[in-house]
């Protein structure tokens, strides 16, 4: 079977390389054995280099794709190729092998392949030190090349790696001040753990402008408070919690007695669409929201279901309702769109039967 040793390099100095990672490479150097390089990017390359380490990078992939998605593509082809080559390789990747690296989890799954695991220090450790942050609140640990801003938990410390450039700090930026304000203290932590080490502590809508965004530089961005978090729904949905438990009034409440509330919150989103007042509309489809966490808190109240039990039966019905937008199903025209609906929607009554 095909073998391919992967080692990783630490998030820094030589200092910070294991001593079994080290032991790994000083036999490949004593052994002139052929070093594959995610990247030569690496603090560590120049002394090895010196020492005598042999290697290839992959550099010039990433200088000659598109996207990320092929470059990790061709990195595992380029692999696979060298192993039937040689039967054994040793590939080398920055940090942990098992942290952030994509082309490492490909080549696990793949059956062909026998891959062992030498971990390196990941750079998680030494970023903690650089911000002097404690977790024990928990964190996120996000790809600023493909995080979504929707999955953040804003009331929890986040660390977007991979702020290579001033570009992608740009979209990083745009994406956190949907739901951040645009002067939240951030940090940008350039090589972390290593002897350059620097940490800059900016308003959010400043870190692209810096000089200096590198391949060792993370985005480290505090835990909101959640009265801050203001645009998150985990934050509402803390509220309703806390108005569950503690609201008289809502407690004498039922489905019947919301009701005429309900009824006036969704005249009032009628009212704000025909007079194309926007801001009103936000407003008022906020109201018509906070009826329907009234309605849940009420039904979880008396033990019949809850909020996730609404947000379940709904996911699947829009996933269901619109396989041609997820299945690859294939509509011309408005009209045809409607008649996959109504045939959905007949089989959902039959099944119900």
């Amino acid at each position: 079977m095909l073998k391919i040793d992967i080692i990783g390099l630490g998030g820094g100095d030589l200092e910070q390389m294991t001593v079994g990672v080290y032991k790994v490479i000083q036999k490949a150097i004593d052994d002139k054995q052929i070093v594959y390089l995610r990247t030569k990017e690496h603090p560590v390359i120049n002394t090895l280099e010196q020492q005598g380490l042999l290697y290839e990078s992959f550099d010039d992939i990433y200088e000659h794709t598109d996207t990320f998605e092929e470059t990790y593509e061709k990195i595992v082809m380029t692999l696979k190729q060298l192993t039937k080559e040689n039967e054994h390789i040793l590939y080398a990747v920055p940090g942990h092998p098992m942290v952030a690296e994509k082309v490492v989890q490909t080549l696990l799954q793949d059956k062909e392949i026998d891959v062992t695991i030498l971990g390196g220090k990941s750079f998680i450790d030494d970023l903690l030190q650089a911000v002097q942050v404690d977790m024990i609140d928990g964190f996120q640990l996000v790809d600023a090349l493909g995080f979504k801003v929707d999955d953040l938990v804003l009331t929890q410390s986040i660390m977007i790696m991979q702020v290579f450039n001033e570009y992608v700090a740009s979209d990083v930026k745009l994406a956190l001040m949907e739901r951040y304000p645009d002067d939240y203290q951030v940090a940008l932590v350039h090589g972390a753990g290593t002897s350059t080490e620097k940490v800059e502590w900016l308003p959010l809508y400043e870190i692209d402008r810096l000089k200096g965004v590198y391949n060792l530089t993370t985005l480290f961005v505090p835990a909101l408070e959640r009265d801050a978090a203001t645009k998150s729904f985990q934050t509402l949905q803390a509220y309703m919690d806390d108005i569950a438990k503690h609201d008289i009034w809502l407690k004498e409440q039922t489905h019947e007695t919301l009701l005429p509330y309900l009824q006036e919150e969704v005249n009032e989103v009628i009212m704000a669409v025909e007079q194309d007042d926007i801001d009103n509309l936000i407003e008022e489809l906020g109201d018509v929201l906070w009826q329907v966490l009234f309605q849940t808190s009420v039904a979880e109240y008396d033990g019949f279901f809850n909020l996730e039990d609404v947000l379940d039966t709904l996911n699947r019905k829009i996933r269901r309702r619109h396989p041609h937008v997820f299945d690859g199903v294939k509509v011309e025209s408005v009209e045809e769109l409607d008649a996959l609906w109504q045939k959905i929607k007949q089989k959902e009554k039959d099944e119900i039967k």
